[in-house]
C-alpha cells in the first residue's frame, strides 16, 4: 500500500506518504535531517515497509510541502508533526527515526508525547552540545561551510536555539533506543571522528535500554552508504514489541 496526502496542518498543508503493510505492528516515523525532504529515505524505504507502516513527509517549507508561518524550531517542527499524524488518523505507538537534525526532534518528540513512542532510532543525529564542544574542534573553513548551510528552512540561530530546546528537555525516556554514528565522516580528522563517536555514545544515557552501533564504512548519510544498518536497527525495535 502507497498513500501519498496532502496534510492541513494548523497553517499551511503538509505532504506525507504512508507506505507499508501494516501487519498490526507500530507505525515507522522517519525525520529526515536540515533541509531534506523525505527523498532521504529512498534507499531505505522500501525494505522497511516490508517491517511495518512507514510514514515519510516533507516538513513545512520543503518539499512538496507549504511553508509555515511558525518558527522553524524543532519545538514547532514536533508540534507540526504531531498534528499530522493526528489529522492523518495514524495512530500510535510509533517507532521514530530520525536522521541528523531529524534526531532533534524525533528525541523532542519522545519526550514531548513519551506514551505515544515505543523505539527510537537515532542516525548519526545532531548531539545538543555540538556547537560548545564539537564545532570548536573543527577547521575555520568547517566551522563558516557549517555556519553558512541554514538557508533551507530554519536559520542558524533556529538551529541553535532548537540545541538549547533538545538540552533543556533532556530526560531519561522509558524506549528503547539505537544509536548509530557514522564511522568515516567526511574532513573529519582521526581525533574530532573519536569524539564524534564518543559524543553519539553519549546520547545512549537518555534511555535505560539503549544500544549503540558504530557504522564503520559511512559517511553522514548511513541509510545510503550502509543502509542494512539502518534497516536491521528498525527490525530490532519492531521485533521487540
Amino acid at each position: 500500500m502507497t498513500k501519498e496526502m496532502f496534510v492541513q496542518i494548523s497553517d499551511c498543508k503538509l505532504y506525507a506518504k504512508l507506505v507499508g503493510e501494516n501487519k498490526g505492528r507500530p507505525t515507522i516515523v522517519m525525520d529526515a535531517g536540515y533541509g531534506d525532504t523525505s527523498k532521504a529515505w529512498d534507499s531505505v524505504i522500501s525494505d522497511i515497509s516490508m517491517l511495518s507502516d512507514v510514514l515519510i513527509y516533507d516538513r513545512a517549507g520543503l518539499g512538496k510541502s507549504e511553508s509555515s508561518s511558525n518558527s522553524r524550531t524543532s519545538r514547532e517542527m514536533v508540534r507540526e508533526l504531531h498534528e499530522l499524524l493526528n489529522q492523518a488518523n495514524i495512530k500510535p505507538p510509533y517507532i521514530l527515526v530520525g536522521h541528523s537534525f531529524g534526531g532533534v526532534n524525533t528525541r523532542l518528540y519522545a519526550t514531548e508525547y513519551q506514551n505515544e513512542v515505543c523505539g527510537l532510532v537515532l542516525v548519526d543525529s545532531t548531539p545538543e552540545d555540538y556547537r560548545e564542544r564539537f564545532l570548536p574542534k573543527m577547521s575555520q573553513e568547517f566551522q563558516q561551510a557549517y555556519n553558512k548551510q541554514f538557508v533551507y528552512e530554519g536559520n542558524f540561530d533556529e538551529f541553535m536555539e532548537s540545541l538549547k530546546q533538545l538540552k533543556k528537555s533532556r530526560r531519561m525516556l522509558n524506549v528503547p533506543l539505537i544509536v548509530l554514528s557514522a564511522g568515516k565522516k567526511a574532513h573529519y580528522s582521526e581525533e574530532s571522528q573519536g569524539l564524534w563517536n564518543e559524543m553519539q555514545k553519549e546520547i545512549l544515557e537518555i534511555s535505560s535500554n539503549g544500544e549503540f552501533v558504530i557504522a564503520n564504512n559511512s559517511a553522514h548519510y548511513i541509510q545510503n552508504d550502509e543502509p542494512a544498518l539502518v534497516v536491521s536497527a528498525i527490525k530490532r525495535l519492531i521485533d521487540n514489541n
